[in-house]
């Protein structure tokens, strides 16, 4: 291999890197702050809080992260990036107690409407430390996945109306000005890219019909 080719790889793969670390770092900072970040490409009516998203020279460096599957083997899949995330600490740890983990770990793609710390925070100690026990498993995991879409949907295709999760029920998308919701939580970050599909960080979980 040239020198210059293996430079202009070297190149790539650290532009993948940089852009994963400050996708998060714009998460972090919006869950501490609770201030507006950027802009959204949903055009505005609304004075409710505006959906964010990462700005076009972060979010497409190369043109790479806009589609999962040619996305480089370095780049990080949706629990990896979840992981990474302060905001995303609880999410991850209730992944792992519902043995999500290497589903969302997978092929994919998906799109995970993801609570932050702050979101399962509303739900309260005492029922979250109860959702986390082995024995509440599967009611977990059907909360889980009732926050994961199949497919790769970023926030130009979302529309109005009813979505089926993995779960097996639907969520209701609303879509008002620049503001989307899903049942009744506020997506606060759009489209994060991770190689096996995106994130959309959410203000509340939500959670499936009662059978």
């Amino acid at each position: 291999m040239s020198r210059s080719i293996l430079q202009k790889s070297i190149a790539a793969t650290l532009g993948v890197a940089i852009v994963s670390t400050g996708l998060f770092v714009s998460i972090s900072s919006h869950a501490q702050s609770g201030t507006p970040g950027t802009t959204t490409t949903t055009p505005t009516t609304s004075p409710t809080t505006p959906v964010k998203k990462p700005s076009d020279s972060m979010s497409k460096p190369s043109g790479s992260m806009s589609k999962p599957s040619t996305t480089p083997k370095t780049a990080k899949t949706i629990v990896d990036l979840a992981a990474k995330s302060k905001s995303f600490t609880t999410l991850v740890s209730a992944l792992k107690a519902a043995d999500l983990v290497e589903t969302l770990s997978g092929e994919g793609p998906y799109t995970v409407f993801a609570p932050t710390n702050a979101a399962f925070a509303k739900l309260g100690k005492a029922k979250l430390k109860e959702l986390l026990k082995p024995e509440n498993k599967e009611q977990l995991k059907k909360i889980l996945t009732y926050h994961v879409v199949a497919g790769t949907n970023t926030s130009k295709m979302l529309k109005s109306g009813k979505v089926q999760t993995v779960e097996g029920s639907s969520i209701t998308i609303k879509i008002r000005g620049k503001q989307v919701m899903i049942n009744n939580a506020k997506v606060i970050l759009a489209d994060v890219k991770a190689s096996n599909g995106v994130i959309h960080a959410i203000d509340t979980v939500i959670m499936p019909p009662a059978n």
